[in-house]
């Protein structure tokens, strides 16, 4: 009994040598799945994240005077000053507040009746 347990450790022994080899051999093959989830990770998430700054930052560089905005805490007015920190919107007469140009998320368009239908039609 034994020698018949010497014999299995040896061939186990072996096993794990011809294993360990075979699996040290090709480097790229070992780093492959790790570049391809980079790759989808790089367009599912961090491309469209890129673009949604850029397009944002053209927004906030066209704001002038006169734009009605609405700022990332919800709150709708109309831009009056442009500074550089600071933009300041009107949102009821006389009533101003100084946002930071960066808390800006969107330019407001209120659709009219016709533009919705035309919408809707095409």
């Amino acid at each position: 009994m034994y020698g018949s347990l010497q014999h299995l450790t040896g061939v186990l022994i072996a096993q794990g040598e011809t294993n360990g080899a075979a699996a040290q051999g090709d480097p790229l093959g070992m780093f492959a799945p790790l570049i391809i989830v980079f790759g989808i990770m790089y367009f599912l998430v961090m491309r469209p994240a890129t673009k949604e700054r850029k397009r944002h930052q053209e927004m906030l560089d066209a704001l002038k005077r006169g734009d009605e905005v609405v700022t990332s805490s919800g709150i709708l007015g109309r831009v009056t000053d442009i500074g550089d920190p600071f933009v300041t919107v009107e949102i009821a007469r006389n009533v101003k507040i100084r946002v930071l140009r960066a808390q800006i998320s969107k330019k407001y368009v209120e659709e009219k009746e016709g533009e919705e239908t035309k919408a809707a039609k095409a």
